[in-house]
């Protein structure tokens, strides 16, 4: 799995279940046991955990789980900034960055986890990886954290998206992370 095709697929896993959505999910599955059979774990736990769920069923947990809880929410620039003035100025340079891109905007926000993943599998290597690092990363980790212990099966969802970022894009130590706002970086790669 390489490419946009990679974040696609991953950005269906944090999309609003739709018909299509486990299909989609065991395509994923079927990409990373080959790439990155680590995060296949996860996304298998993910499917079994879910296979008795109707579409509708899924829904109510996705609600549940990221509309109805802030601390789940799937908004990156939620979890970077809060409600600041520098939220705004993110979500301008996520809309900004998606049309570059060539990535549609659905009804979400433009910093909705399912807009930078696709984003992700478009740009330049190192814009990618500065991406993640100052943005992604921050942002799933809060959104882990919040589901830690709760077996919701959207924890190994998330955890399948983190690792295969992580894969593609290890962490570096984060001493040597500079502290520039996460929206600065959007500005700063692939130009």
């Amino acid at each position: 799995m390489t490419g946009a095709n990679e974040f696609d697929l991953l950005a269906s896993l944090v999309g609003y279940p739709g018909e299509e959505y486990l299909s989609k999910a065991v395509l994923c599955l079927e990409a990373l046991a080959e790439s990155d059979p680590e995060a296949a774990v996860p996304l298998g736990e993910f499917l079994e955990q879910t296979r008795s769920f109707s579409v509708e069923g899924l829904q109510e947990l996705y609600a549940a789980t990221f509309d109805l809880d802030p601390a789940c929410s799937l908004e990156v620039g939620w979890h970077l900034f809060g409600e600041n003035y520098e939220r705004g100025e993110f979500l301008v340079k996520m809309r900004g960055e998606l049309r570059r891109l060539g990535v549609d905007e659905s009804t979400e926000l433009p910093d909705h986890l399912t807009h930078a993943l696709a984003a992700l599998g478009h740009m330049e290597p190192q814009e990618a990886a500065d991406f993640a690092t100052a943005c992604l990363f921050p942002a799933l980790d809060k959104m882990r954290a919040a589901l830690k212990g709760k077996s919701n099966p959207f924890e190994n969802a998330l955890s399948a998206v983190s690792h295969v970022l992580e894969h593609r894009y290890p962490r570096p130590d984060p001493e040597t992370v500079p502290a520039e706002p996460a929206f600065r970086i959007l500005n700063s790669g692939g130009r």
